[in-house]
């Protein structure tokens, strides 16, 4: 058995509850065309049965970032945020910077597990990488790497099996009803 697989069990005689999830690809080169990590997230979202609500692509810009998530959230249309790009250490990578200051509350683990099953694929270069994950307003958002790779283990290793209502022994869907409580 790996051990870094997520834990846990998949109830598959209960109907899944679909998410709405938005998906923002940050970057200074990619179009609709060659945003092959947002169509990436954009098939394993719908293939799990979950609603891809929106699709966005900006800037690796602070402002920009900041608008498209803001104007996400503020919609109530969306459940959850998937950002890929703009998580690495160079100069002009800066979306932890533009979502962090954001976030009501960080989830910490997220960008440990990442790491974990991360370091299977790409080793010690999972380094580079400031993904990132917390809540705003009620809404999840979590920021992966720009890579095929990346995302595919964020999404599959990662973020899938906690936005699957019949993940055992608990998930984040159970949750979203309880996100905004006082």
């Amino acid at each position: 058995m790996n051990a870094f697989a997520p834990g846990g069990h998949v109830d598959l005689k209960q109907a899944i509850v679909p998410v709405r999830i938005a998906v923002l690809t940050v970057s200074d080169t990619r179009d609709e065309e060659s945003d092959t990590s947002g169509h990436v997230l954009a098939e394993r979202i719908t293939g799990a049965g979950h609603v891809l609500a929106a699709k966005g692509i900006v800037k690796d810009d602070v402002g920009q970032i900041r608008e498209q998530v803001n104007a996400w959230v503020a919609s109530g249309e969306i459940d959850a945020i998937i950002t890929t790009g703009g998580t690495g250490i160079t100069g002009r990578d800066v979306t932890p910077e533009a979502v962090e200051p954001l976030f009501d509350k960080k989830i910490d683990g997220f960008s440990v597990i990442f790491h974990l099953v991360s370091y299977q694929s790409v080793g010690l270069s999972t380094l580079q990488s400031r993904a990132t994950a917390g809540l705003i307003k009620g809404v999840f958002v979590f920021c992966l790497p720009g890579s095929n790779g990346a995302v595919k283990d964020g999404w599959d290793k990662v973020i899938s099996a906690q936005l699957d209502s019949r993940h055992g022994p608990c998930n984040m869907v159970e949750l979203m009803p309880r996100l905004l409580e006082k």
